[in-house]
């Protein structure tokens, strides 16, 4: 099998260590691993394989004879580094958001339009995490009659947030346990037995801009140009993995048998749907894996079209740094 020369740029962030995991996990032909970061984290050494590989200070002419650079920095570094990594060859599959809504470049969920993949000019974009995780729950609903729109919420973790978050979360329990006061940093207010009803800043229309990605992203990835998604994202104090709730319409309606049928069949989704045994999806369960779990299943009561369900996924993995593994492994097929 052919192997490649891969670069992870933002290798020493919480994305970034993850996706050199995978690529360990998933047996990815790397011939040489490359992590670059800022000049602080240079010299620093990461393991893979077995041994111990220095970082590199990223730098824009870095990239030469490099196949594929996966992309775990953020918006400004995606951006200032992305010609300078499609004028030396290479294939930039980015997880920021800064291509996301780009026209000339892809916006791929590998389980749902994985030959949009192909189609790139040198950039193809991971979408966001929550879009990911509630697209592979619905996209089998959507394969038996079209979505025409969304109503949905996500209980975001704080992991989410950065590797800070779940220090917060941590630091404050510890805090209040103790009676001293809580002064949060990562977030705008103490997240510890808390719910805080923004995650991103909020638009003229009165959403964020995290509500709007899940019908921005949508439209994109499931080639539905008119859905229409009414968005809440909502941070909440679990540590890892976001849970999604989602009432659904279709074109026509969709029996709760087959709709459960059609989830179960689906790739990258478990369906965990027994009421009467309480088995539900939950975040503690989707944790430290790939797969998308879905239940909760049931008809919708305001409408004849409409399917009420709940999921959670690992938005570390599959809501980041799996799918943009999964990505590349399009590319190399």
């Amino acid at each position: 099998m052919k192997q490649y020369k891969v670069a992870v740029l933002g290798a020493t962030g919480a994305v970034g260590r993850e996706m050199i995991k995978i690529l360990e996990e998933r047996n990815f032909p790397v011939s040489e691993l490359i992590p670059l970061a800022s000049a602080r984290s240079a010299g620093s050494v990461i393991p893979f394989r077995g041994k111990d590989v220095v970082v590199r200070e990223v730098t824009p002419d870095c990239f030469g004879g490099i196949d594929i650079v996966l992309g775990a920095a953020p918006n400004k570094l995606a951006k200032e580094y992305a010609p300078h990594i499609v004028a030396a060859g290479a294939v930039f599959v980015d997880n920021s958001s800064a291509f996301r809504m780009d026209e000339n470049v892809p916006l791929v969920i590998p389980e749902i339009n994985p030959e949009d993949a192909l189609k790139h000019h040198g950039i193809i974009s991971n979408p966001n995490c929550s879009t990911i995780v509630s697209l592979v729950a619905v996209n089998a609903l959507n394969k038996i009659s079209p979505i025409q729109n969304m109503v949905v919420s996500t209980y975001q973790a704080v992991s989410g947030a950065g590797a800070g978050g779940p220090v917060e979360l941590t630091e404050e329990v510890t805090a209040i346990n103790e009676g001293r006061p809580v002064e949060p940093s990562v977030f705008p207010y103490q997240i510890a037995f808390n719910l805080i009803p923004q995650i991103g800043n909020f638009t003229e229309n009165g959403y964020t801009a995290e509500e709007m990605k899940m019908q921005n992203e949508g439209r994109k990835i499931l080639h539905l140009p008119e859905l229409l998604v009414g968005c809440t994202c909502v941070r909440v104090p679990v540590y890892r993995s976001h849970s999604i709730s989602i009432t659904l319409r279709t074109e026509t309606p969709i029996s709760v048998a087959d709709a459960q049928k059609a989830i179960s069949e689906a790739a990258g989704c478990r369906l965990v749907d027994n009421p009467e045994a309480k088995e539900y999806p939950m975040p503690i369960d989707t944790s430290d894996q790939d797969i998308v779990f879905v239940g909760r299943i049931r008809k919708d009561l305001t409408s004849e079209n409409g399917i009420s369900l709940w999921c959670c996924g690992d938005q570390v993995r599959k809501g980041a740094a799996t799918n943009t593994i999964q990505i590349a492994e399009l590319l190399i097929k």
